[in-house]
């Protein structure tokens, strides 16, 4: 998808020079000739990243500028000066500009320039992520739920939140059970206190007491020092119980009573420790049916399932697909030092019909692997050979080089009927010299990309060349993907 830049100018010939670089550029470019204009239109959203000339009538460019990052801190804006004074410039980055270029500046520049400006905000984005995890503000504000079914997640959470009442949160795995649990402390009275989380079903059975409730010194072998246990730990925050189907019978008891008491009993200890914690339950089971069959204490389900809350698949929430593969890119642009503007709206296509069986988990994973294999500014599906070679038309190919792995590709294409004189790649030019070698290897490409209507796993197999080189070369000749595709 290509990123939208507003470019902010009183004069209409940077404006239009501004304009023809940024669309080469792939990018989406919206004029504004003032600072109220541009205001208006930050606005109304959709905005990526501005660029502002700092010398304009009426609003100016440092007014305007501080008015953009009053209302979107986290927007980028560029500035640009035809003079390049270095008291304005330094002026402008103190108010929150993140690069200035002088005017006129090359088409290199601004391309850096704008690549630099989604990195800063990738990685500061990243920080303030981890900054809210680790003081337990992450919250509902911070989730991705724009489709109806999360919506309705968001109210019961807030609502929960207001009281002290015990939460089940079911749904299947990977569909961001923990997050819901954190975004429901964050928007509680505990918030910012500790919030501590156990997966019941990964503790060993023998040790699922201890991990719990603590221990004493020397209560057992291997005891050599007093343990507070994870309700201890959790006094006065949250305590989240995750998979709790998995719990042992008969550690559902002293759960039961640990949650009707406000207190535990630690292994060896000689009296009970009062706990005042939250408890947030998740399960991927179903908890009614356990308690049907027996596995599941029947007093213990409805002493946690109060106030169910259930996260829906990630299939009944696709609307959020686009919104989460943005997110995944900007967390992992910062991780890995990438600097990926987004994915290309035929990815985004495939991304968002496929099944995803292992719902947002699976979905980050993906985007990960895709990030750290891509060497372009937008995730292609040559980056999810995982997922665009699941057709079942499609037939397995050998690699054709060492940075091409084996993909699925679909069939060849039918020999066609036309004239061969007009498929052919002509090697000479009207004065019947030969042609530059750049030339023809343009053409063939082209025709390549044409005769296999775009699928370019299938081009790249039959140029012998890998698929990297292949979209290299398709960025180095400015060659249009899209249209063969669309037009096979």
């Amino acid at each position: 998808m290509a990123k939208t830049v507003l470019v902010v100018d009183d004069d209409p010939t940077q404006r239009r020079l501004l304009q023809a670089v940024l669309e080469k550029q792939g990018h989406h470019p919206e004029m504004a000739e003032s600072g109220e204009a541009a205001v208006d239109r930050v606005k109304r959203g959709g905005i990526d990243v501005v660029l502002l000339d700092l010398v304009m009538p009426g609003m100016d460019g440092m007014e305007t500028l501080e008015v953009l990052k009053a209302r979107e801190p986290e927007l980028p804006v560029i500035v640009l000066t035809a003079h390049g004074g270095i008291e304005t410039v330094v002026k402008a980055m103190r108010a929150g500009a993140c690069d200035f270029f002088v005017k006129p500046a090359s088409p290199e520049r601004i391309a850096v320039s704008i690549r630099n400006a989604f990195k800063v905000r990738d990685l500061t984005g990243e920080v303030t992520r981890l900054k809210k995890t680790n003081s337990g503000q992450l919250g509902f504000k911070d989730m991705v739920a724009d489709a109806p079914a999360m919506r309705q997640v968001v109210r019961l959470g807030e609502r929960a939140a207001k009281s002290n009442i015990p939460i089940l949160v079911t749904g299947q795995s990977g569909v961001g059970k923990e997050l819901v649990a954190r975004s429901i402390m964050a928007a509680s009275d505990r918030a910012g206190r500790p919030f501590v989380a156990v997966n019941c079903g990964a503790i060993p059975e023998n040790l699922v007491e201890s991990v719990l409730f603590g221990h004493e010194k020397g209560a057992f072998t291997g005891a050599v020092a007093k343990h507070l246990g994870k309700f201890q730990e959790a006094d006065g925050g949250t305590l989240f119980l995750d998979e709790i189907g998995e719990l042992p019978l008969d550690m559902q008891v002293k759960l039961l009573r640990a949650l009707q008491e406000g207190e535990v009993d630690p292994v060896g200890g000689k009296r009970p420790v009062k706990v005042d914690v939250r408890i947030i339950s998740a399960t991927n089971r179903d908890l009614a049916e356990q308690v049907k069959s027996g596995e599941f204490r029947e007093d213990l389900f409805y002493r946690l399932n109060v106030f169910p809350i259930e996260v829906p698949g990630l299939r009944e929430r696709a609307d959020d697909i686009p919104a989460l593969v943005r997110h995944f890119i900007a967390r992992f642009n910062a991780q890995e030092g990438k600097a990926v503007l987004d994915a290309s709206s035929e990815t985004m296509d495939m991304l968002a019909s496929y099944e995803w069986k292992g719902n947002v988990r699976q979905l980050e994973n993906a985007i990960f692997r895709a990030v750290v294999l891509s060497d372009g500014d937008y995730l292609t599906p040559a980056d999810f050979p995982q997922i665009s070679g699941m057709a079942p038309t499609l037939n397995k190919a050998p690699a054709s080089g060492p940075d091409e792995e084996a993909v699925a590709v679909p069939d060849a294409p039918a020999e066609t009927e036309a004239d061969e004189d007009e498929l052919s790649v002509s090697i000479f030019d009207d004065g019947g010299h030969v042609r530059p070698l750049e030339m023809i290897e343009r053409d063939l490409i082209a025709f390549a990309i044409e005769t296999y209507s775009g699928r370019m796993a299938e081009v790249a197999r039959r140029l012998g060349v890998g698929r990297s080189t292949l979209y290299r070369k398709v960025r180095e000749y400015d060659l249009d993907v899209d249209n063969f595709r669309e037009a096979g």
